[in-house]
């Protein structure tokens, strides 16, 4: 890969004083383990854009990049640690669990080119979907309905509704009900 050739894609992050206001209260509200309730950083969420549904419980020290690229349903738990990369949209369906350390990504590069071109892809969890903690989602990914991903899993692709997936890559190994 050639980094030189690398161009920077157009963000909402340089200059843009919603990004910077963002970044300090992410910092201060949402990565710290300050144990403030969780209608502070609901409030916080909905302030800067995300769409939130009732009963969302969201741990300390949870790291989310834009959240006007945010929607929750209702009845949602975030867990300690999680990481929502969400350079594009990341959609989280009414009664779903992501589970301690889990991250979800949205952009990556492209390592078949020199250019090491970024790219993005949203992230859509269905509703009652367990996200097993330390697992990681890849951009693009679409966890169907009910469907688990066990601990330390990696999904890069849809899952199917209703199935126990483990692994990396994840794999389905039985259905849920």
């Amino acid at each position: 890969m050639k980094l030189e050739k690398y161009s920077r894609p157009k963000s909402d992050k340089c200059g843009n004083i919603r990004f910077i206001l963002w970044y300090l209260v992410n910092c201060v509200f949402f990565k710290s383990s300050l144990p403030l309730p969780c209608r502070v950083r609901i409030f916080l969420l909905r302030l800067f854009g995300a769409k939130i549904g009732r009963s969302l419980f969201i741990q300390h020290s949870v790291n989310i990049k834009y959240p006007w690229r945010l929607e929750v349903g209702d009845n949602v738990w975030i867990g300690e640690n999680v990481w929502i990369d969400n350079l594009d949209w990341v959609r989280i369906g009414s009664n779903s669990c992501i589970s301690q350390g889990a991250c979800v990504f949205t952009g990556n590069h492209d390592y078949k080119k020199e250019t090491f071109d970024f790219f993005s892809k949203p992230v859509t969890i269905e509703e009652s979907v367990w996200v097993g903690a330390k697992s990681i989602i890849c951009p693009g990914a679409v966890l169907k309905s009910h469907s688990v991903l066990c601990i330390g899993s990696v999904v890069k692709k849809d899952t199917e509704s209703n199935m126990v997936y483990s692994g990396n890559p994840a794999k389905p190994i039985r259905k849920r009900y």
